[in-house]
């Protein structure tokens, strides 16, 4: 008895794969036009693009006008990958077309794959000529744009599908709207999307963006709240704990944030971001050897980690380490490690080790990007003083004193430069 395609069907969906094939193409011997156009589609269902594609191109000889077809032919080619044949199709659709737009968005992807990103984006704007209220479209081209990093193009269009009711079937359109607004620094405009869009859709990436954004707002307890739960979500997100860690840090939550820091190294034991704001956490609580260690751990995985060489030359110039701060800075120049806050902990390195014209020289070199901090002049006054060239030392505590009100100690010695000179 000859089965139908139903019957066909539901012995496919039963897991007798061999033999429903096989009716299936005892079936193309004789099937006309509709039932051709069917077996196709049953075909893609059970993901044969290759048995479905000879079924669809037979079609195409006989309804040349038929762009759905082509939309069909091209899509199966793109499972076969075999995208520039796809294009081929694509191309042959006409403008008057129903399926003119879908073949347009088909072949902005293909560019956008191969990296053409100018030509995928006329094809988008081609097909918004064609239907300028088309909901899916404006969703694509505000896509396009969002992945582009275009995030300020992207904005109008995802709006103005958000006002046509627009639904994206995997994901939420509110959730594109808070990461392009909040890319662009409109952070309380994401805000209110993101609120609006985790309440729909649960999104690790948004919720990490919910929590960042929060930050960029000072609301330090909402930012963390968020990455908290974040965390609780996808403790393998390791991108949020420097966040947390600073969220908690703002409320004044020392001990949770060293305990999150903590289990971040737990997932990433080489993030050297983690040992880096774990020794600034031991150090704040008072434990500085485990703090030194957790930082010198960090350089070890990062030379070039510059917050780590900074903490570790402010606790070492606290506990007056000179030797040490003169070892690690030589060492940053030796492996090409430049900048101005380097030389300025040098020289005072120096300074304390009595070799002032080295002293002087890093001075010097700190002094193009220091000469309005204040410290930094009184220092480098005090320095000059001390080798002796008291004029240009006057001049250094002078623009110190402009930029803060001098304490007594500091206005005495101006003053007494000043008679003298």
């Amino acid at each position: 008895m000859e089965r139908n395609l139903e019957q066909i069907v539901a012995m496919l969906q039963e897991g007798n794969t061999e033999e429903g094939l096989r009716l299936l193409q005892e079936r193309e011997k004789h099937a006309d036009h509709q039932e051709m156009y069917d077996l196709a589609m049953i075909y893609n269902e059970l993901g044969r693009a290759d048995k479905a594609q000879p079924l669809i191109e037979e079609l195409i000889s006989h309804y040349p006008d038929e762009g759905e077809l082509y939309t069909l032919a091209a899509e199966n080619l793109i499972d076969m990958d075999r995208e520039d044949e796809a294009m081929e199709w694509l191309l042959e659709i006409k403008e008057d077309d129903d399926s003119f737009v879908r073949a347009q968005m088909l072949l902005a992807d293909l560019y956008q794959l191969q990296g053409l990103d100018e030509a995928a984006e006329n094809r988008l704007k081609i097909a918004l000529e064609a239907a300028p209220d088309e909901p899916v479209l404006l969703a694509g081209l505000g896509e396009y744009y969002l992945e582009r990093g275009d995030f300020s193009k992207s904005i109008p269009y995802l709006k103005r599908a958000e006002h046509d009711g627009f639904e994206y079937p995997e994901g939420s359109l509110e959730l594109r709207l808070a990461e392009a607004y909040s890319a662009t620094g409109e952070f309380e405009s994401a805000l209110r999307y993101y609120e609006k869009g985790l309440k729909e859709h649960t999104d690790v990436q948004a919720l990490f963006g919910y929590g960042f954004t929060a930050l960029q707002l000072q609301d330090y307890e909402l930012a963390a709240r968020k990455l908290e739960e974040l965390k609780d979500l996808d403790p393998e997100f390791v991108s949020l704990y420097p966040y947390l860690i600073q969220s908690l840090e703002k409320i004044g939550n020392t001990e949770q944030a060293l305990k999150v820091a903590e289990d971040g190294l737990a997932v990433d034991e080489y993030n050297d971001v983690l040992y880096t704001e774990s020794g600034k956490l031991y150090i704040t609580a008072g434990d500085e050897q485990t703090g030194e260690h957790r930082l010198r751990e960090a350089l070890s995985l990062n030379p070039g980690n510059i917050e780590a060489s900074l903490t570790l030359l402010k606790l070492w110039d606290t506990q007056e380490d000179y030797n040490s701060m003169i070892d690690l800075i030589t060492y940053l120049r030796e492996i090409g490690e430049v900048d101005a806050r380097f030389d300025w902990f040098y020289g005072k390195a120096l300074w304390e080790e009595d070799e002032l014209e080295e002293a002087k020289e890093a001075f010097d070199s700190a002094s193009s990007v220091y000469n309005e901090d204040r410290d930094f002049l009184e220092e480098y006054g005090r320095l000059l003083l001390e080798l002796g060239d008291r004029k240009k030392a006057l001049t250094y505590l002078q623009a110190a004193a402009r930029l803060e009100t001098p304490d007594e100690d500091l206005a005495m010695l101006i003053a007494d430069l000043e008679e003298e000179l």
